[in-house]
This record gives C-alpha cells, structure tokens and sequence, in this order.
C-alpha cells in the first residue's frame, strides 16, 4: 500500500463510524407513530340513522299552476262617459258598497230630465183624459150622449193610463241608468289591478278595476289527458312554492272536462288547505299521483347541499359518516325520492348534519327504517 492510499483509509474511517454513530442514535431515539393528530381531527356526533329499504312509491306528474281568486269581479261601467274619479288604489281593500269610481253623468242628467218632462207631460194628458171620463159617463148614464161617442172617450182614457204608465217607466229607466254612474264594490276584497285613470273614456264591458276576494283562493293548473285520466275530484294533490321548504297539501276541487282547443290540457282547479300562507298570482309546482313503482326513499331532512353537490351521510359498518352524492326527485310528506347514489339496506343520517364531515364517528340516537 503506497502512502496516498493510507492516507485515504484513515480518513475514511471517522466519516463511517460518525455515519453509523447517527444511525444507531437514530434508531434508539425512534418511537411509535403518533396518531393523536389524526384522531383529534374526528368527531364523535350523536346523530339519528335510518336504514334505508326499498318500497313502492308513487309516480308523480308535475305541472304549473296558480293560486288564483275564486271570487273575482271586473269593474265596469254600464255607461258611456268620461272616467270623472277613481277612489280606491291597486292592493286596497274594500268592503261591499264601498264607493269605487265614478262616471261624469251629464248624458245621463239629460235623459233624466227628459224623461221627467215627458211623465209630467203624461200626468196632465191622464188627468184631462180622466176627466172626460168621468163626465161623458154620467152623461152616457142619462142616455145624452150615443154609445160610440162614449166608447171613444172611454178609449182616450185607456190611452193616456198607459202613456202614463209608459212615461214613469221611463223615467225609472233614466233614474237606474243615473245610479250606474257611480260604481261600488259588489263585495268585500282587495283591488288587485287598475286598468284605466281620471280622464279616461269608460265604455260598456270594458273593466276599470279588478277586484278579488283574498279569503277564497285556488291554484289552477292545466294537465294533459294522460294525467286527466288518473284525476278525480276530492283526490290530495303535492303543492311545492319555489323559495319555501316543505309542501302544502291540497285537493281537487273541480275537473274542468273540455280540453283547451289549442293546447289540448285540461283545466284542473285545486282547493288550497285551510293553513296557507299563499297569495294570488304566486307560482305553484303542483304534484300528482298517478301510479306506483319500486324504489328508495329517505327523509328530506336527510338531503343536504354542500357547494351544490346534493348528498347525504352515509353510514359504514364502522360508525363512520360519508358524504355522498345522490340524485333526487320529488319530495312528499317528509320523504325525497333517491333516483341513484344509494342502495337498499344502506344507512344515512337523519340529524345534526349541519357541522357534519365525512369522517366524523356518528353515534346513532334513533335507529329506524324508512
């Protein structure tokens, strides 16, 4: 060995031992993995779990509808005139008799005048023509005057009661068309559109006011003949409101059987139960059951929506919760259809998923099954 090469020898050997010296110190320092980070991330939540079996269900068919007055009356004029007031405003409300608008009656005044001149005029011919009666009877009576010239006089006065009569009932007509003139509320309401101002030409049949009772609403909705075929009056219908949660139930009230000759739906009219809260002209998603088929169903309260994936929680054999995606249908009655992403005899939270993470140990509170 030359002297170069004992040189790199001894060097090498304190870099081998202070090597395999921090290897021994390492592995004498070295411990079991902690896992306390780990399990301080998880949660232990009480919460309730249902089993989730298959079952029938029914097939429901959605349509759009309204809640519309069922007592609801457009305001006209009978008369021809110029809109003189308008008293009321669009959402007040009103009682029956209530003074609603006015027409400028001056045409009508006319009439009235008329007609008022023209019974006078029939009172006084009355009264001549009575006269003569009277006196050309006593004197037909004493035989002084011959029967033909009686029975004329008897005519005249049978003539002039009836242009009398004629006359009255003309100014009953003109006095009636004089009351037209002012129009007032046919029963108590709220005044839901204003369709003319002061000034305006009002005409007969041409509404100036809608008003409608808020105590007596209904949704109407058209349906097709296949769902019109399943329908009958008094069945429960589903009512979803875009913006709450939950559905009212409502009945049928009324199937309309002549189909609208353009779009060849039937018209369906739903009576709204006693506890709404719903106003006219608001949008109604109506449901209706028209058959039954096999499938899953879970409780609604159990359906979340985390950044706009529609999932649940569900449970594994080791009390471990996961979210998990799912497509849905139509709820009803506390129960949402689950059309895919859940299997029957599969586990989902039904509570305190609100500061839920897949991960947390669920500890179930009230088995059950749905």
């Amino acid at each position: 060995m030359n002297r170069e090469s004992i040189v790199n020898h001894l060097l090498a050997k304190p870099i081998v031992i202070a090597v395999a010296a921090t290897l021994l110190l390492a592995g004498c320092s070295e411990k079991p993995a902690d896992h306390s980070a780990a399990d301080a991330n998880t949660n232990t939540i009480k919460a309730s779990v249902v089993t989730v079996n298959a079952g029938d269900m029914p097939i429901v068919a959605t349509s759009p509808g309204n809640v519309v007055a069922k007592q609801q009356a457009q305001i006209a004029s009978r008369l021809m005139g110029f809109i003189r007031e308008i008293n009321v405003d669009v959402g007040q409300k009103v009682v029956a008799g209530q003074r609603l608008f006015s027409v400028d009656p001056s045409d009508i005044q006319g009439q009235v005048s008329q007609a008022g001149a023209g019974q006078a005029q029939a009172q006084a011919a009355l009264a001549d023509a009575k006269n003569d009666y009277e006196r050309f009877g006593a004197l037909y009576k004493d035989e002084a005057i011959p029967k033909a010239q009686w029975d004329k006089i008897r005519l005249q006065y049978q003539v002039a009661q009836q242009q009398a009569a004629a006359a009255k009932a003309g100014l009953n007509t003109a006095n009636a068309q004089m009351r037209y003139a002012t129009l007032t509320a046919p029963f108590a309401g709220v005044i839901t559109q204003k369709l003319a101002n002061v000034g305006d030409l009002a005409a007969p049949g041409r509404p100036v006011l809608v008003l409608e009772n808020p105590d007596q609403l209904q949704v109407q909705t058209q349906v097709s003949a296949d769902v019109y075929a399943h329908l009958k009056p008094g069945t429960p219908v589903s009512l979803s409101i875009d913006g709450q949660t939950g559905t009212l139930t409502g009945k049928i009230a009324q199937l309309v059987p002549a189909a609208d000759p353009m779009s060849r739906t039937y018209l369906v009219k739903i009576d709204l139960p006693a506890n709404h809260n719903l106003k006219s002209g608001t949008f109604v998603q109506v449901g209706f059951a028209v058959g039954e088929r096999s499938g899953l169903r879970v409780p609604t309260s159990a359906v979340l929506d985390r950044a706009g994936i529609t999932g649940v929680f569900v449970v594994d054999k080791q009390g471990i919760a996961h979210y998990r995606m799912v497509r849905v249908g139509d709820s009803s009655n506390g129960l949402t259809d689950v059309q895919s992403g859940l299997s029957a005899g599969e586990s989902v939270v039904n509570s305190a998923t609100a500061n839920m993470q897949s991960g947390d140990k669920v500890i179930n509170t009230g088995a059950g099954n749905v």
